[in-house]
């Protein structure tokens, strides 16, 4: 499978004759699709690719998970032959806590095997982030490489981080408590946020931790005698703010075996390694050089392309 210089220059070859920008775009396409359409072939399983363009377009909110995103996985869903299982391939920096709980349970609805259960697996070729790693926490298993990483789940409401609101206030407490001359240093920091701010990051973060349990007791460790206790490990580990130190943090493949997550490593189907990279790279390609923030596509080629204006 190509890498990514000769997926370039296959683009390249297609667009050798291009007149304008719209010509190379369609050249583009083509290749992206040719190879998803290829990893289909591979598997046999429906594949959604859900992509964003943050790292080439950072400060855009529209990169982010949204509500919008949801008509994009009802475009890729339609038509697709549901009890053959869905590979969805994520890479995001994560968004709106209530728009992935939507769209989890809406693929939730649409794929299920011919008993009755979940049948999802998430691929993630390079960075599933905050509330991707919540969408990844909600397959039935992960794939993952060595170049692969999951985030810690810090719900951030108006881009400002729950947990760190209530890091802030806990240390405000708890130092006025020590020395009642420090409020006034602490109001001044404090008064930046509204009466109800403090509750609305609690339940956030609360909303988040129950929504990742549920899903890893129901889907991942359904059956499992110990299914509550695994998910509950699995939650704690994803939420500790104070040792992740950074909601950008890059949790390793490595790091979710060790907290028991099923994840499958990349690496164990060599052939199967390369299709992902070589889409993985076709998407890179798109995002680059062309004006797409965010693509939500399937293997037929059916896809939302959301462009910036």
């Amino acid at each position: 499978m190509p890498n990514w210089n000769q997926v370039l220059q296959e683009i390249a070859s297609q667009a050798a004759n291009a007149q304008n920008r719209q010509d190379v775009s369609i050249a583009i396409d083509n290749v992206r699709k040719k190879y998803l359409d290829l990893l289909f072939q591979k598997t046999g399983r429906n594949v959604i690719a859900y992509y964003s363009g943050w790292l080439q377009k950072p400060g855009f909110l529209a990169a982010q998970l949204n509500d919008d995103d949801k008509n994009g996985f009802m475009m890729a869903v339609h038509t697709l032959e549901c009890h053959k299982g869905l590979d969805l391939i994520l890479h995001t920096p994560g968004g709106d806590i209530a728009a992935t709980e939507s769209i989890i349970d809406y693929l939730y609805q649409k794929f299920k095997n011919t008993n009755g259960d979940i049948d999802i697996r998430i691929i993630v070729p390079q960075l599933a982030m905050s509330a991707g790693t919540m969408i990844a926490c909600s397959g039935c298993s992960i794939l993952m490489g060595r170049q692969s990483n999951l985030g810690p789940i810090d719900p951030h409401l108006s881009n400002i981080p729950a947990h760190g609101v209530i890091a802030e206030f806990k240390r405000a407490y708890k130092e006025i408590k020590k020395d009642p001359a420090m409020i006034s240093v602490w109001q001044f920091i404090l008064q930046k946020y509204n009466p109800t701010f403090l509750s609305a990051c609690e339940n956030a973060i609360a909303l988040s931790e129950e929504f990742i349990q549920k899903n890893l007791m129901s889907v991942m460790f359904k059956g499992e005698r110990d299914a509550k206790k695994k998910a509950k490990a699995v939650v704690k580990y994803l939420t500790a703010y104070t040792d992740r130190k950074s909601h950008g943090r890059h949790i390793t493949v490595d790091e979710c075996k060790s907290i028991k997550l099923k994840v499958t490593a990349l690496e164990d189907d060599q052939d199967l390694q390369d299709l992902v990279l070589t889409v993985h790279h076709c998407y890179m390609h798109t995002l680059s050089n062309t004006d797409a923030i965010k693509v939500i596509e399937n293997h037929k080629g059916v896809a939302m392309m959301r462009l910036l204006s």
